[in-house]
C-alpha cells in the first residue's frame, strides 16, 4: 500500500500537468510531516519541487515550500538535495516578499536547513544572515522566532559570528526578548546569541544602549530555563569581565544579585560556577581578601546585599543567603560522611601491649 502511495504521487509531482503538480506537492507534504521513512521514499520529489518554487503561481510556491520543509527535517540527504537542486535563491526571494505566509514558510526552510553543519557555511555564503536580521526587525511573529533560531544556528559556524556581528543585531535581539516569554525557546536562543556576542565591545555598548537591555537578560536569569539561565549568567559575565568598572553598576541597578544567589543553589554545573564568578566581580573589592572575612561566598553575597536598595529585594536576597548556606553545610556535611566511608580503618599496634588502635 505504502509502495503504491508513493508511486501515484511521485507521477502526481513529476506531471507537466500545474494541477496535477500542485496536488502531488501537498500529497508529499501531509506524508512527510511525521515520517522518516517517506521523506527517504520521496527524496526523488525534490528536484520538481524547487522548479514549483520559482512558478509565478502562489499556491505553487507555497506548496512545494511546505514540501521541501517536510523533507528536509532530520534528513541530511534531502537537506543537501535541496540546496544543490537550487533551492536557495527562490527560498531567499520569499525572505524578502510582501506576502507574510512565503516570508514564514521561507524562514522556516532556512531554520530546517541550518541545522546540519555542513549547510551552514553555505547559507551564509549566499547571504542570508542580512536577511535573518532583517525579518527580525520587520517580520511577522511566526518568522521572528524561526529567524533567531537561524541565526544561533548559524552562529555556531566559524565566521558566521563575524557577520552576524556586522548587521548590528542587538536592539532587534532585545525587542524580541523583552517581548518573548522569558522560560520560552525564543529566549533561549535570544540569551545564547546574546551570550556569543557580548564578546564584542560594539555589542556590549549596544546592549547597555537599549532601554531595558541588561533587564532582560536579568529576567532571564531569574525565571528562565535552566539553559537559558546559564546563558543569560554567562552573557552577563562577559560584559563583566571584559570592562568590570563600566559594566558592574549597570548589572547591580538591575536586581540581579537575587537572581545570581538562586542559580548557586539550583543551576547548572556551569551555572553555578559562572553565578559565582560573577558574584566576587560584583563585590566591592573583588581583587582584596580580608584577614577578618575570608573570600568565602556567603562573605561574598554579605558585601553585597548590603548595598542593595529596596527593602523587598534585600529581604529576597537575604533569604537566599540562608538558603545558599544551608547547602553549602548540607554539602560539607556529606562530604565528610562519604570520607568516613571511604577511609580504611588502619590498625595500631602500641607496643608493649596486646592490645590494638583503630583509626579512621
Amino acid at each position: 500500500m505504502s509502495c503504491a502511495i508513493v508511486e501515484k504521487t511521485l507521477y502526481l509531482i513529476f506531471s507537466d500537468d500545474t494541477i496535477l503538480k500542485l496536488q502531488g506537492a501537498r500529497e508529499i507534504c501531509r506524508l512527510t510531516k511525521s515520517s522518516l521513512r517517506y521523506r527517504r521514499q520521496f527524496s526523488d520529489a525534490v528536484k520538481p519541487l524547487v522548479d514549483m518554487l520559482r512558478s509565478a503561481s502562489f499556491e505553487s510556491n507555497e506548496a512545494a515550500l511546505l514540501a521541501l520543509l517536510n523533507l528536509s527535517v532530520k534528513d541530511e540527504g534531502n537537506k543537501k538535495s535541496i540546496i544543490d537542486a537550487g533551492a536557495l535563491e527562490p527560498i531567499i526571494g520569499f525572505l524578502q516578499s510582501e506576502n507574510a505566509s512565503l516570508q514564514e514558510h521561507a524562514t522556516a526552510s532556512l531554520l530546517t536547513l541550518s541545522a546540519s553543519s555542513v549547510t551552514k557555511p553555505i547559507l551564509s555564503s549566499f547571504g542570508v544572515i542580512p536577511l535573518l536580521v532583517d525579518i527580525l526587525r520587520r517580520g511577522c511573529p511566526q518568522a521572528k522566532v524561526d529567524s533567531i533560531i537561524t541565526l544561533y544556528n548559524l552562529s555556531t559556524s566559524q565566521g558566521n559570528l563575524t557577520l552576524i556581528l556586522q548587521t548590528e543585531p542587538i536592539p532587534s535581539i532585545v525587542s524580541l526578548l523583552k517581548s518573548s516569554k522569558k522560560s520560552s525557546k525564543t529566549a533561549e536562543k535570544c540569551t545564547a546569541l546574546l551570550e556569543s556576542l557580548m564578546s564584542y565591545e560594539e555589542c556590549r555598548k549596544a546592549l547597555t544602549s537599549e532601554e531595558g537591555g541588561i533587564l532582560a537578560i536579568v529576567e532571564v536569569l531569574e525565571i528562565g530555563s535552566l539553559q537559558s539561565r546559564e546563558h543569560a549568567v554567562g552573557a552577563l559575565l562577559t560584559m563583566c569581565q571584559s570592562d568590570r568598572c563600566k559594566y558592574r553598576e549597570l548589572i547591580l541597578r538591575e536586581g540581579v544579585i537575587p537572581g545570581l544567589l538562586e542559580l548557586t543553589v539550583k543551576g547548572t554545573a556551569k551555572s553555578k560556577e559562572k553565578s559565582q564568578t560573577l558574584l566576587r566581580l560584583l563585590r566591592d573589592a573583588p581583587y582584596e581578601r580580608s584577614q577578618l572575612q575570608p573570600d568565602t561566598l556567603e562573605n561574598i553575597v554579605s558585601n553585597l546585599i548590603s548595598q542593595i536598595d529596596g527593602k523587598e529585594q534585600t529581604g529576597k536576597a537575604r533569604g537566599l543567603l540562608a538558603e545558599v548556606i544551608q547547602v553549602s553545610m548540607d554539602q560539607s556535611l556529606r562530604l565528610l560522611h562519604q570520607r568516613a566511608m571511604v577511609c580504611t580503618p588502619v590498625d595500631l599496634s602500641v607496643s608493649g601491649g596486646a592490645s590494638t588502635i583503630s583509626s579512621t
